[in-house]
């Protein structure tokens, strides 16, 4: 027993004393130990506002986050309003495109691109089962966008404007002056127009057309407008340089156009190849 008072004695005393002590300031009225309390109520305010702006900060790191993920948010919707808004705007044209022509067209989706190299080439989602054929002109609300070069039977291959395969017969308005479109497999924003006379009237601005002299294009549809003319030294044309009309950028529907030209050839009265 001895022992364990010995052992406990000092923190017995200790405890009695600290009880105290805290009786005493708690209940003594005496100026310094008023003081005392005051002072040690200033520091506890003062660790206590430390840290409460400390909590704030976290808070406002918590409530930044919530932001930014709505802003984020915000964005992608606003993002797709417009994508919706513009993919709307395109099948309007191309419904009022559809009312407009006297000539039967087929609408069709784009399902692929390759518009990165000399031979640019899409594909659409109809084919032979739809009446589809080889050659036939294929357009959108903007202007001629190619002709189909390969059919299946439901989806079929359009070698676009922006292919140094592609010629295409167009006229320059108002002066009526025709020449021969192609692509030379340089600028993606650029056609060249070859064989018009330097004796043509023909001028920035002037909007190219195909003239019907082809037996793929139908007469009068727009391909792109004269972006700058010049002629070379010793030569009795014009280079005439042509901003196309349709983007293939973001070309996503066209239409395929099933009314022959009036001079396409029929392939019933071209002669067999077989002796």
């Amino acid at each position: 027993m001895n022992r364990i008072w010995e052992r406990s004695r000092d923190w017995v005393l200790l405890s009695i004393l600290i009880i105290t002590s805290l009786v005493v300031m708690l209940t003594a009225n005496e100026d310094m130990l008023r003081g005392l309390r005051a002072r040690s109520l200033e520091a506890t305010a003062s660790v206590e506002s430390m840290f409460a702006g400390l909590g704030r900060y976290v808070r406002a790191l918590d409530e930044n986050e919530v932001l930014r993920n709505q802003n984020i948010d915000l964005a992608n919707q606003v993002a797709l309003m417009r994508s919706a808004q513009a993919e709307n705007e395109r099948m309007e044209a191309l419904l009022g495109l559809a009312d407009s022509l006297d000539y039967e067209v087929l609408a069709a989706k784009v399902v692929s691109k390759d518009i990165t190299s000399e031979r640019n080439l899409i594909t659409i989602d109809v084919g032979s089962d739809d009446g589809i054929e080889l050659n036939m002109s294929v357009i959108d609300p903007s202007g001629v966008i190619g002709k189909v070069i390969l059919v299946g039977d439901d989806y079929s291959r359009v070698m676009t404007y922006l292919n140094t395969d592609s010629f295409i017969s167009a006229s320059v308005l108002p002066a009526m002056t025709d020449g021969n479109l192609r692509w030379d497999g340089r600028r993606f924003d650029r056609l060249i127009l070859d064989y018009v006379s330097r004796s043509s009237t023909v001028s920035v601005g002037d909007l190219v057309v195909t003239n019907g002299f082809s037996t793929i294009h139908q007469r009068g549809y727009p391909i792109g407008v004269v972006d700058t003319l010049f002629a070379e030294p010793g030569t009795s044309t014009w280079t005439i340089h042509v901003r196309p009309s349709a983007s293939l950028d973001d070309l996503s529907h066209v239409f395929v156009v099933k009314t022959r030209s009036p001079n396409a050839i029929d392939p019933e009265l071209l002669p067999s190849s077989t002796p």
